[in-house]
């Protein structure tokens, strides 16, 4: 009788299902060790390109700078005007939905699975996490499986956000508590500027 790590024992089926999934993830950490190479290429445009041909879900106005790391890169979408700070860490093992006008500064860890310590297996969960428009996250930050970061929220550097922040507040800490709110409700600033291949879209989409 074949046992899991855990030494429960599985059936023909269950070996069956271990089997392609081990096989899946093999295939997996391929491609995520072709991105961790792609991810220092210093041209921003190529990096799209192969970010877009792995699955990621990305505006043409928004840019994710070098040395991002990706977990399961198909489940990551963002939206417009948006940047992904160097070496920022994306997990995509659940959605990960980020919006427009989003500034997420270097090295943020941005996660949606975990263990469950309570677990007598300690067996792996997941929850999506969603970054809404006009959010500011500073570098070092952390965010964990289930957040919704509302519209206009600010994290401060090095926080450690565990639970869901509210529109236009500022958190920090670890764990992240509100410590302020931001005087501007009304926000429609533009991050970056019109970049040329941008402008050659439109073009070439009327």
């Amino acid at each position: 009788m074949v046992q899991d790590k855990d030494g429960k024992n599985l059936s023909l089926e269950q070996v069956n299902e271990k089997v392609i999934n081990r096989v899946k993830q093999f295939f997996l950490e391929i491609e995520l060790f072709c991105l961790e190479i792609i991810s220092i290429i210093p041209i921003a445009f190529l990096r799209h390109f192969f970010y877009f041909l792995a699955g990621v879900k990305i505006d043409s106005s928004s840019i994710i700078n070098p040395g991002v790391r990706f977990y399961n890169p198909a489940n990551i979408k963002i939206g417009k005007d948006t940047i992904v700070g160097e070496n920022a860490v994306l997990d995509g093992r659940n959605k990960l939905i980020i919006g427009d006008h989003v500034d997420i500064a270097s090295e943020v860890m941005i996660y949606n699975s975990e263990h469950d310590i309570n677990d007598p297996t300690f067996a792996p969960v997941s929850a999506p996490v969603k970054i809404e428009d006009y959010v500011f996250i500073g570098p070092r930050a952390i965010i964990l499986p289930g957040v919704t970061i509302g519209h206009g929220a600010v994290v401060g550097a090095g926080a450690v956000v565990i639970k869901d922040v509210s529109p236009n507040s500022i958190v920090g800490g670890v764990p992240a508590i509100a410590i302020g709110e931001r005087k501007s409700k009304n926000h429609h600033y533009r991050l970056r500027r019109v970049g040329l291949f941008e402008i050659l879209g439109k073009i070439i989409g009327g």
